[in-house]
């Protein structure tokens, strides 16, 4: 007796522990903005668009740095060792003889040369360009456009961060939807079989029937496994995504799905896009800066000109002492080569000019095509929810006649099995479909590129 019950102790503990475990798991509240907003501060993805906007400013302060002078500072100090000369000058237009005669006053003719062991010298140079065939100011306008379309590339991934937030959102909604409903269904199952259980008892039903209760049961603890695993990994993915422990159970708010909204005309939604589309802006950008690198490029066959000046300091001990040695002057610099160099140069930017407007000209082909399937795919959703409205009461209806029907043994259990389950489905359809209303609403306005800001202005008027 005493193992028996050990046994049946072992088995609640296995069965209960992952419910506990689960149950003891971190919680959180969490609305959709408060999503959102834990999504945009965790994504990678807006991570890396920060870093290319770093980049894009640096290359335009870069380029705007082609303004500055040049200044550079060299020296050298240099030991020199005592070297052997022979020099032989004619200082006086004397034509003395060669074995070197004496001069009036008896010295020797010949002077000794200073000793010289060392050297030392340094030099500043500076260059200001003046002019250097607008290449400078062209780069610094290109690189401008470039940091403004890399800016606009990184608002138009948070877009679809955004939506992505979404999208999860809901997925968990579902998730406990379905779990809320087939544990309904798993009560309705249990009462089911206890009630058939004591009509099989008085003899009033078949063993047959109880059965078939007891299998509906076993179904119901399936689909509740199923519905629970489902949840789990929704709940761990929506984690990774807003940068939440592994382990915290979200609880989101059953409210969020709201009441279908109306939206603007497929017209007026394409006309919003050409003006807040964040690719199609940074796409209009780029192309401003191809224009701009094809003027540096043409700059190359024109002149330069700089102001340079100097300074230089010598001393070579014994010798030489040279100070305060400045120099100014205007340097001009024409690279000829250029004039038959140039010109592919000149055409392989002339074409990614014309890259940038094909690929702006399918861009608004893409905005259209994506406006217009996310607008219909809304539509259809909202007609869906008719329908599988209209499919719970049908439902409902059924079951209400089947069971009657079997209470006054008009039909058989299997047919009250079958109007509960079409009945269950019916409910699972229709949360699925408001889920998927709700994520199709909030795509229209990604396709259009007020995602964000509308979820921004909703937060704001919370």
């Amino acid at each position: 007796m005493n193992q028996t019950f050990k046994k049946a102790g072992y088995l609640f503990a296995a069965v209960s522990f992952p419910a506990l475990l689960w149950a003891q798991q971190p919680t959180k509240n969490l609305s959709l903005n408060e999503a959102i907003e834990l999504g945009l501060g965790h994504s990678k993805k807006l991570m890396l668009s920060d870093a290319a906007i770093e980049q894009a400013e640096a290359s335009l302060t870069e380029a705007k740095d082609a303004k500055l002078p040049d200044l550079k500072v060299s020296g050298a100090y240099l030991y020199l060792a005592q070297p052997h000369l022979n020099i032989k000058l004619d200082l006086g237009g004397n034509s003395d003889s060669d074995d070197g005669s004496s001069s009036d006053d008896g010295s020797s003719s010949s002077s000794e040369m200073p000793k010289v062991h060392q050297a030392v010298y340094g030099m500043v140079s500076a260059s200001l360009p003046l002019y250097a065939g607008g290449k400078i100011n062209n780069s610094i306008k290109s690189a401008e456009y470039i940091t403004k379309a890399t800016k606009l590339d990184a608002e138009n991934d948070k877009e679809g961060v955004v939506q992505n937030i979404i999208s999860a959102y809901y997925n968990l909604y579902k998730a406990d939807a379905q779990l809320k409903l087939v544990n309904e269904n798993l009560r309705t199952a249990e009462q089911r079989v206890r009630d058939f259980s004591n009509l099989e008892a008085n003899g009033i039903i078949a063993r047959n029937d109880l059965m078939k209760a007891e299998l509906q049961q076993s179904d119901m603890e399936l689909a509740v496994l199923d519905a629970e695993n489902n949840r789990k990994i929704t709940n761990f993915n929506f984690n990774l995504l807003l940068g939440l422990e592994d382990s915290t159970q979200i609880i989101i708010d059953t409210n969020a799905v709201g009441t279908p909204a109306q939206i603007e005309g497929l017209a007026d939604l394409v006309g919003m896009a050409k003006s807040n589309r964040f690719d199609y802006l940074a796409t209009v950008e780029r192309s401003q800066a191809a224009l701009y690198n094809t003027k540096v490029v043409q700059g190359n066959k024109l002149p330069t000109v700089a102001l340079t000046g100097g300074y230089m300091a010598a001393d070579i001990p014994n010798a030489l002492s040279a100070y305060n040695i400045v120099n100014v002057g205007v340097g001009v610099s024409y690279d000829l080569g250029a004039l038959y160099k140039n010109k592919s140069k000149e055409r392989s930017a002339k074409t990614q000019e014309k890259i940038l407007d094909i690929r702006r000209q399918q861009l608004e082909d893409d905005i259209q095509t994506e406006i217009f399937q996310a607008y219909n795919d809304y539509n259809h959703q909202l007609k869906r929810l008719d329908v599988l409205q209209k499919a719970i009461e049908q439902a409902e209806e059924n079951y209400r006649i089947v069971k009657n029907k079997y209470d006054n043994a008009l039909a058989t259990a299997t047919d009250l099995f079958d109007a509960d389950v079409a009945q269950l489905q019916a409910r699972i359809n229709y949360a699925n479909a408001k889920a998927d209303a709700a994520v199709a609403y909030n795509k229209i306005y990604e396709t259009v590129g007020v995602l964000n800001k509308k979820v921004h202005n909703i937060h704001q008027a919370q």
